[in-house]
């Protein structure tokens, strides 16, 4: 598959505590025109890469660097964050990293999607996006989580389900 224009010019930081994540992430992007990939394998280094830099993309890890805590900086700073996660992939986690800003939020089981994934986050809405993700990954949360996983939460599942819209967007698979 060739690679999207979209890539080109970007700066994006990948944050995970596993370094061979982090390799799987730099070999998938590889592929990109012109996209240049910062790493960080630690909450301190991330934030200190967060502070320094615009980033067009970023990408967090929940469990082990804080990846809550990074979002919260990224969304202050008006980064779009996307939250990558294997050990905190539950209805809880996915709920606040809506509530905290996170544009997506990816299972690392799912990680050979990551490209199709992100490039759907660098062009469409916030909503679309989201919309693209909960509609493409609702039967893997069912499956995961099981098929009452939103009931605890229905209103705010409700609330944020009515503003959600859809663009055109790439398929992940």
């Amino acid at each position: 598959m060739a690679p999207s224009e979209i890539w080109k010019d970007k700066l994006v930081l990948a944050v995970d505590d596993e370094p061979d994540v982090l390799e799987t992430i730099q070999e998938l992007l590889s592929e990109c025109t012109d996209v240049t990939l910062h790493t960080a394998t630690s909450f301190e280094k991330a934030r200190e890469l967060l502070v320094s830099y615009t980033y067009d993309l970023v990408i967090l890890d929940i469990m082990g660097v804080r990846g809550f805590d990074l979002l919260e900086i990224a969304s202050l700073k008006g980064l779009p964050a996307v939250m990558l996660t294997a050990h905190a992939v539950n209805p809880e986690a996915l709920k606040k990293s809506i509530e905290l800003g996170a544009r997506a939020y990816l299972p690392k089981d799912l990680l050979q999607s990551l490209v199709p994934f992100l490039e759907d986050v660098l062009k469409l809405s916030y909503q679309s996006v989201w919309k693209r993700t909960l509609d493409q990954l609702g039967s893997f949360f069912d499956e995961r989580f099981g098929s009452e996983w939103r009931k605890p939460e229905k209103e705010f599942w409700e609330e944020f389900h009515k503003n959600l819209t859809l663009d055109k967007a790439t398929i992940i698979k």
